[in-house]
């Protein structure tokens, strides 16, 4: 037998084809999937409920048998060996195949539900018809569009996070991780909102409030219709309505403080849950240059931007003038607008200026003097605030922004961009506890610079796009806006740099110091 090797590819040989189980496991699923894509072509089915089970049993069953004869015939530790060499994960012929599906699903799921079978008027039919079913069990309803996609949805964050577990199991803070985005997806996200719609009658209604969604996220939360539902609903919808607005100026604050925006990004988010789970094969694509990061902070500020406009527009719509019926009147929501965007701006500037990096600064200004400009035009000339109808801006953000960027970019474009790219780019929650992040939480990823080999492996699967390395080999703690706490640069790190912490800075030794060879004087720190 020849041992010549012929091969000179210094990335060494394609990892090999996938194993008889993996073969079976994936047939299964296909099975599972074809059964949706038949329900899709119209195809009827005698008895739904069973098909429907079958289907979402083969789909889950299937993903979970090729992820156990994946990852458990193999020593524990991170597996990602050859993604660079698979088509789905290299942007490959299949990794625009599958882009390309999702997109097509996702524009039909937004503007063309009657091709997925949702009827104004009658039964559904095709794929929606599928799921009657389960929706009747759970919100006593036929369903909708949208409860397929939860359901979908679902299904894939609780099989694909049997994936990731499987796959970081040697790694506690994943698991822990992973098991939380799985629970708050399926009790907060979609059992708890489609049991609350079961409780709805002629005299009670509750409005459909996903628990885990806060305010930029659910940026619909605070529209007059959703406003009258949950006034409508009695104390329990007024609760709701109250639990919103401190979630946004309390609760929120206060957890970013303690853990960082991971509370949320990578704990509680469904978009993360999603990205975490069934976007781990592509977390390596994000784009780590420059430029990117540039693109990135200008693009999700304006994102956030352009919510609070909408928003405070929407809002200032339906309120009314009269003081004496109304403490909260027009003129005193504006002013509250520009007050808090007020204390903000001038907060940072004094306290945290020199956190912000120039063209945030900058941003920060620009930004800050249009929208009080535009605020102080409509009082004294008595324009349209912010020079466009509520509507227009609300129709505007809720295309743009909630249907295009965060399902066909966010998601569709996952085996092209990486699995963040609505998290890194558009999100306005993002961008809101990054901020927080930034300034002045106690989270930080700790580096101990002296141990680093630099081997990219904290950089590469990094699904920010943050350049880990170069602060690992400097010793630097990382303080990113941009980081979710995911913890992977940690996980893959084999050598322990990378720590996740949340404690102060007093006390400790600068690594940065001793990597760099200033004299520290150890005693200094012992003394404190």
């Amino acid at each position: 037998m020849s041992t010549v090797q012929r091969n000179m590819s210094l990335t060494g040989e394609p990892p090999k084809t996938i194993n008889t189980q993996q073969k079976l496991a994936s047939a299964i699923g296909l099975i599972g999937l074809t059964i949706l894509f038949l329900a899709l072509l119209n195809v009827s089915f005698p008895n739904r409920a069973i098909w429907l089970t079958t289907s979402l049993l083969m789909i889950g069953g299937g993903t979970v048998w090729f992820s156990n004869a994946a990852y458990l015939n193999k020593h524990e530790g991170i597996k990602n060996d050859g993604v660079y060499f698979k088509s789905l994960t290299s942007k490959g012929f299949w990794a625009w195949i599958l882009g390309i599906a999702l997109t097509l699903f996702y524009v039909l799921l937004y503007w063309f539900p009657q091709y997925l079978g949702l009827a104004q008027n009658g039964d559904n039919t095709g794929l929606v018809a599928l799921f009657d079913p389960l929706s009747e069990v759970l919100n006593g309803g036929p369903a909708s569009q949208w409860f397929v996609y939860g359901t979908l949805y679902t299904l894939a964050i609780l099989a694909f996070g049997i994936k990731f577990i499987l796959k970081y199991r040697h790694n506690k803070y994943e698991k822990l991780r992973t098991y939380s985005v799985m629970f708050f997806q399926l009790g907060f996200a979609f059992l708890i909102p489609e049991l609350m719609s079961r409780l709805n009658n002629d005299t009670f209604s509750l409005p459909y409030y996903d628990l885990k969604n806060i305010w930029p996220l659910n940026y619909y939360n605070f529209e007059q219709y959703r406003v009258d539902q949950f006034i409508s609903a009695g104390d329990i919808g007024l609760a709701l309505l109250i639990f919103g607005i401190v979630s946004i100026f309390i609760i929120t604050p206060i957890l970013t403080y303690k853990y960082g925006k991971r509370w949320y990004c990578s704990w509680v988010c469904g978009c993360g849950g999603l990205a975490e789970t069934a976007g781990d094969p592509f977390r390596h694509l994000s784009d780590k240059r420059q430029i990117a990061w540039k693109v990135e902070r200008w693009v999700i500020h304006s994102v956030l931007v352009f919510v609070v406009l909408m928003t405070t527009a929407v809002v200032h719509s339906y309120l009314g003038d009269d003081s004496t019926k109304y403490w909260l009147t027009k003129d005193v929501f504006l002013l509250s607008v520009a007050v808090i965007l007020t204390a903000v701006v001038v907060g940072t500037w004094i306290f945290k200026r020199e956190e912000l990096q120039k063209d945030a600064r900058y941003g920060a200004i620009g930004y800050f003097v249009i929208i009080i400009s535009l605020i102080g035009f409509h009082f004294f000339s008595g324009k349209t605030l912010f020079l466009f109808e509520a509507e227009t801006l609300r129709q505007s953000y809720g295309f743009l922004i909630g249907a295009v960027f965060s399902g066909v970019i966010g998601v569709g474009f996952y085996p092209i961009f990486g699995s963040r790219v609505w998290c890194r780019f558009g999100c306005p929650m993002a961008a809101i506890l990054g901020f927080q992040q930034r300034l002045f939480s106690r989270f930080r990823i700790t580096t101990n610079g002296g141990q680093c080999i630099s081997c990219g492996n904290c950089s590469t699967y990094c699904e920010m796009g943050i350049d880990v390395r170069a602060y690992a080999q400097k010793g630097e703690n990382i303080v990113r806006s941009s980081c979710v706490g995911c913890g992977i640069c940690s996980a893959v790190c084999p050598r322990g740099v990378l720590k996740l912490e949340n404690g102060p800075l007093e006390k400790r030794i600068n690594s940065n110091e001793i990597l760099l060879g200033n004299d520290v004087d150890l005693m200094h720190y012992v003394s404190k």
